[in-house]
């Protein structure tokens, strides 16, 4: 009889906030896709930005921002791994290099809610609308520091900048199309790894907060904001579907190759969210009664109430 995933190795798939097991995943994925793949570069940058969530980069205190936190960032990052391994499966052979710069850019695109010394001052919330410039900053700056290869931040700029939803990704320019390829691996992976997180309709109250505290979009409140997320999310789906390829398609062939299924786990975990979203709207005043995981409901109420 066919071996058909369990709900605890499903829910599992999305169980990354530890650092460590994380990248126990991705190394065992990094494997399957090349054995001889050297870990030990992307392995450098994977720990030096957990220490810069930590606070214990030279220069920088904590990264405080509570949606756009370390979880959100070991999400992306696990998602293009796994969305690498699902191009690499249908055909389109990635090189050592080209792995090594979709991770990068996984693991920098929010890099800039962080905070330099002498900038303590809020949550870092406060650069939602910047954040992805001041993340390119930080890049070229990490990779001459690190002597890593010089032609580097001319292919994570615009991978970086594909994540910024300000940005028609058709607009922007990459040096060529193989790159563009890359970009839409990353900017996939930042879409589909956060909406399928299981605590993201509430780590969507900590959002709002996030924009409250930038003064951006019109949200009135939090019920506001979840009230728009059916839309943003199609608004979403023509982006992956159009501009990005469709490429999230390709985890499919991932889980294939390591369940033994076909399922697009990440597209199905969306699609959970979303359609509790609809029972959560319909509580109209109560709500916040219908979101219970990881206690963020209670915090972001009194951090709501604080401010």
């Amino acid at each position: 009889m066919e071996n058909i995933p369990t709900s605890a190795e499903i829910n599992g798939l999305f169980a990354n906030s530890d650092p460590g097991t994380v990248w126990d995943k991705a190394a065992s994925i990094l494997v399957r896709i090349n054995p001889g793949y050297d870990t030990s570069l992307i392995k450098t940058v994977f720990d030096d930005v957990m220490s810069l969530f930590r606070g214990d980069y030279p220069g920088y205190s904590s990264i405080k921002t509570l949606y756009h936190d370390k979880r959100h960032t070991l999400d992306v990052f696990l998602c293009a791994v796994r969305l690498m391994h699902g191009v690499q499966l249908s055909g389109k052979r990635l090189s050592d290099d080209e792995m090594t710069l979709i991770m990068i850019a996984a693991l920098m695109h929010d890099i800039g809610y962080s905070q330099m010394d002498g900038e303590e001052g809020g949550t870092g919330a406060q650069y939602t609308l910047t954040h992805v410039k001041r993340g390119i900053a930080f890049m070229k700056k990490y990779i001459a520091e690190k002597h890593l290869p010089s032609g580097y931040p001319n292919a994570l700029e615009p991978m970086i900048s594909g994540t910024n939803p300000a940005l028609k990704f058709p607009m922007i320019e990459f040096p060529d199309e193989r790159t563009r390829l890359l970009g839409q691996v990353v900017a996939s992976a930042d879409l589909t790894g956060q909406m399928a997180d299981r605590t993201y309709l509430e780590k969507l109250l900590f959002l709002y907060l996030e924009f409250r505290e930038a003064n951006f979009g019109n949200y009135q409140n939090m019920f506001g904001l979840l009230r728009q997320t059916n839309t943003f999310y199609g608004v979403t789906r023509e982006k992956l579907d159009g501009p990005l390829g469709g490429m999230y398609r390709m985890l499919r062939f991932h889980f294939n190759a390591v369940m033994g299924v076909e399922n697009n786990y990440y597209l199905e975990s969306i699609e959970k969210n979303l359609a509790y979203l609809s029972k959560v709207i319909e509580h109209n005043e109560k709500y916040l009664s219908m979101l219970k995981r990881g206690g963020i409901a209670e915090k972001s109420q009194a951090l709501d109430a604080r401010n």
